[in-house]
């Protein structure tokens, strides 16, 4: 596979990252830096790890990781986006959206839900025989500068959108959940 083909990959994987970091940005408008920066970083290492992971499993696990990667994502990311549409709607008094915090097991959640189709990627590698390290390595910083594109996407829109951004970002991540289930 040539760098191009490699970066269009890189590019297709991280299209579900993109859309995640995307709901992320609209249902926590006022996250910090630090956590905003953190979805690129985790999103991007994940997109690297699992074709790594995958090459290394190789066929010992490549009809299970087809077979099930679909019904998995759908249920790590309908339960998140499930669970944000059920905050939204059942707020305390007193309690607004923006204090609500992206915590780091919801967000390496969804890392490992937005790459499990990178791990089957990976098994792949290993028939192509490719340079897992180098192309891996090509895949996570295009789902990193594809995040951080999401980012800014996220924050114009996401403050625009008020309170609905929530229910907007849960209602994405479902239908990402949905789409890996059924495609």
């Amino acid at each position: 596979m040539s760098i191009v083909e490699i970066v269009i990959l890189g590019l297709a994987l991280s299209m579900d990252a993109f859309a995640v970091t995307i709901s992320n940005s609209f249902a926590y408008p006022n996250i910090s830096r630090a956590r905003s920066f953190s979805m690129p970083l985790a999103f991007g290492f994940f997109q690297f790890l699992m074709p790594v992971v995958g090459f290394v499993l190789g066929q010992l696990v490549s009809d299970f990781i087809t077979q099930y990667a679909g019904i998995i994502t759908f249920v790590i990311l309908g339960f998140i986006g499930g669970k944000m549409i059920w905050d939204a709607f059942h707020e305390e008094e007193g309690e607004e959206a923006s204090e609500q915090a992206l915590t780091m097991p919801v967000l390496l959640f969804q890392a490992v839900a937005t790459s499990i189709d990178a791990l089957a990627v990976g098994v792949s590698f290993a028939a192509l025989e490719v340079n897992v390290l180098t192309s891996s390595g090509i895949i996570g910083v295009t789902t990193a500068l594809t995040c951080i594109v999401a980012l800014v996407i996220g924050k114009r829109f996401g403050n625009a959108l008020g309170e609905k951004a929530t229910i907007i970002g849960g209602a994405v991540l479902i239908l990402i959940g949905l789409k890996s289930l059924l495609l």
